[in-house]
């Protein structure tokens, strides 16, 4: 494998519906910016579970995020994440996301957040970045079937 390989769309993706409910508002009566990152978050865990890799999580920590917001969300209004591995290198592991607001009140579907963010494998004990376990990069690059 190259030192980063692109994935293609399909490899490694994940959608998430959710429901944005009254703890994920601010006083200014739309999503609270944490919520988009723990929509981001939950989408991510489906993808590891999906994959079979609940062991991800200890070994995995975010050194990069990234996040635009685009549109308002608001309470009760139905919410897509969906989570992709872009691409996957020795030690780190980027992603894309999008959330959007499922159409509300009237209002169209729109696109109320994307970004990126990048993991690196960090053996248990470790300090230091390490490369993905074998079985890891197997799964992750694996053609969806």
């Amino acid at each position: 494998m190259n030192s980063t390989q692109s994935l293609p769309r399909a490899a490694a993706t994940a959608t998430l519906v959710r429901t944005i409910e009254w703890v994920d508002t601010d006083a200014a009566g739309h999503q609270h910016n944490s919520a988009v990152l723990r929509f981001v978050e939950a989408c991510e865990a489906k993808l590891f579970r999906d994959l079979e890799l609940p062991e991800y999580f200890p070994l995995a920590p975010r050194v990069r995020h990234e996040l635009n917001y685009r549109a308002k969300l608001y309470f009760g209004q139905q919410v897509t994440t969906t989570v992709v591995v872009e691409k996957i290198g020795r030690t780190s592991m980027t992603f894309s996301f999008e959330v959007w607001g499922e159409e509300f009140q009237g209002d169209p579907r729109v696109l109320a957040a994307h970004g990126s963010f990048v993991t690196a494998h960090v053996a248990r004990g470790g300090t230091m970045a390490t490369p993905w376990p074998a079985e890891f990069t197997a799964k992750i690059t694996a053609p969806e079937g």
